[in-house]
């Protein structure tokens, strides 16, 4: 089983190589803006390493969001691509739930694991997780502030000293509110990442969960609003 892992939600633009349930072969850079440049690049890349062919891939899994909207829509538009050139299927994976399978590592029993993305301002698109990786809630957008999750604990764990762990791009700008919160806990581990995706994109593959790759669209959360058009003279 050869999977080629695409994540592209965030500045982050990550591609990963898994081999038989082991990833053989990364890259990635974060830097904006640099996705459409380095796509594709990357996927030649560990491929090549990884010693097989293009035509030896069983499938592509891709971050389907939420999070940029640029981004994923390269990450989408570049999978299936592949897919329909090779006629191989597309598994979809959530990327908050990839970010907290990369935590999976810091948890002990009864944690909460919550991956959040930056959505500019104070505003973060996160999940809880319980330290299986079991989504616990939707997907939401929340403006932060000095309340954002203190409930979090009580509603979803029954251990006294269970800890809020939280990770992610969207992390630095709430880390000073949130480090208020009793047994907050900050870690880089859950951070965008192809490498996280390994586990659900197995796991679908062999339960042949795949998406209708003419119709399939990532999940932005929010409705794209592009901004005036500038001039050229601007």
């Amino acid at each position: 089983m050869n999977i080629l892992l695409i994540e592209t939600s965030t500045k982050v633009c990550s591609v990963a190589l898994s081999c038989s349930g082991k990833i053989i072969a990364t890259r990635e850079v974060n830097e904006a803006n640099r996705h459409a440049e380095m796509l594709t690049v990357f996927c030649e890349e560990v491929v090549k390493e990884g010693n097989i062919k293009f035509n030896e891939l069983s499938a592509v899994a891709v971050a389907k969001g939420p999070g940029s909207y640029t981004g994923l829509r390269i990450g989408v538009s570049a999978a299936k691509g592949f897919c329909y050139a090779l006629g191989i299927p597309l598994i979809a994976i959530d990327t908050l739930e990839s970010m907290a399978m990369g935590m999976l590592t810091e948890v002990k029993e009864g944690d909460l694991i919550i991956p959040m993305i930056d959505a500019r301002r104070m505003e973060v698109y996160c999940q809880v997780f319980d330290h299986t990786g079991k989504a616990l809630n939707e997907v939401s957008p929340v403006i932060l502030d000095e309340n954002s999750f203190r409930t979090a604990l009580s509603t979803y764990s029954l251990f006294s000293d269970a800890r809020l762990i939280f990770s992610g791009d969207g992390m630095p700008k709430a880390k000073e509110l949130l480090s208020k919160i009793p047994n907050a806990v900050f870690t880089d581990a859950g951070n965008c990442s192809a490498k996280n995706m390994l586990l659900s994109a197995e796991k679908k593959f062999l339960a042949n969960e795949f998406e209708d790759v003419a119709y399939f669209e990532p999940f932005y959360l929010k409705t794209f609003h592009p901004g005036p058009k500038r001039s050229a003279t601007e």
